[in-house]
């Protein structure tokens, strides 16, 4: 892709669109279009479509939704579910009106069954019942992955669906109630040593696995995807396969071991005591990342640089 090809970065300030921001400018992609919220409401179809007229991109990708931990998304089910909708349909209806070449849709993990073997294949989707906790938002990023592929089927675009795992770097959120794991337990694990806590509580039994990738490394294989030349990108986006791909390290590991690598960044000396009446959530979620790697790219950062690397920047915003 030139250099000056214009890219339109939906979601350009949370934590995957800016990651994508910044490795595109690090590449030294040019052309970069971005608009906020208060600029542009992508839940507006009207809006979306006269902006995406007037820029009328190369390559969009849609990186912008409504995102949260397990509280969030148990709470607030219907703003999970229209929302994510609603950004979804004005955005592919308008790249589609305006000829967008190559679409990069952002979906998650959780979009796979609850229960489905492990790691995670591709072809996963839509064998089993969803985890409950997340449900509406899944829905809603599993109705995304069949707009690419519908409008791959019907219209012959180039489309393609990425499916990240567990996300975290900087720019994250740190709410307690809101926010992922990770994050949490960050400032959790921070604050406990600041104000000399001796334990901290941590939701659930501690046991379940999780797979975590520093949001960089999303964003190096969102344009690596973006890039790839015609014969290895179409591939990809063949009208008869539905158009995803893993985006992941491939490695796990429990929640109890996580909160033991963020006490060893932070400083931490204290306990972790496991309060069981909170949701564990999903027991085990690994992606297989076999398709990725296949195509040549592979996450370059380890879980405890990339937790220093977090933790640097979230006490760096704190001072």
């Amino acid at each position: 892709m030139n250099k000056n090809a214009k890219i339109y970065i939906a979601g350009h300030r949370g934590l995957a669109g800016s990651a994508i921001a910044r490795e595109l400018q690090r590449q030294g992609y040019t052309n970069l279009v971005m608009r906020t919220h208060a600029e542009l409401d992508l839940e507006d179809a009207a809006a979306t479509q006269q902006f995406l007229e007037q820029e009328r991109p190369e390559v969009v990708l849609l990186a912008a939704a409504k995102v949260g931990g397990i509280h969030a998304n148990n709470t607030y089910p219907v703003e999970f579910l229209m929302s994510n909708l609603l950004v979804e349909a004005s955005i592919c209806r308008a790249a589609h009106a305006v000829g967008v070449k190559r679409l990069i849709f952002l979906g998650s993990s959780c979009i796979y069954p609850r229960d489905c073997p492990q790691p995670i294949k591709e072809e996963y989707l839509l064998t089993g019942p969803l985890e409950a906790t997340n449900r509406a938002y899944a829905l809603a990023k599993i109705a995304g992955i069949e707009m690419c592929w519908s409008y791959n089927r019907e219209y012959g675009t180039k489309w393609l669906a990425a499916m990240p795992t567990n996300l975290y770097g900087p720019g994250d959120s740190y709410d307690l109630n809101n926010s992922h794991v990770l994050p949490a337990l960050i400032r959790k694990i921070h604050e406990a040593k600041i104000s000399g806590e001796h334990e901290v509580v941590l939701w659930g039994s501690g046991t379940p696995k999780r797979e975590f990738l520093y949001v960089d490394d999303l964003a190096n294989a969102l344009v690596f995807l973006a890039t790839l030349d015609d014969k290895r990108y179409d591939d990809l986006v063949v009208p008869t396969v539905c158009p995803m791909i893993n985006v992941g390290t491939g490695e796990d590991g429990t929640i109890r071991e996580l909160a033991e690598i963020i006490a060893g960044v932070v400083g931490y000396a204290g306990k972790f005591i496991q309060d069981t009446s909170k949701p564990d959530g999903t027991m085990r979620k690994v992606l297989d990342v076999s398709k990725i790697h296949s195509l040549g790219w592979k996450a370059g950062t380890g879980l405890k640089e990339g937790i220093a690397l977090t933790y640097k920047a979230f006490t760096e915003a704190r001072t």
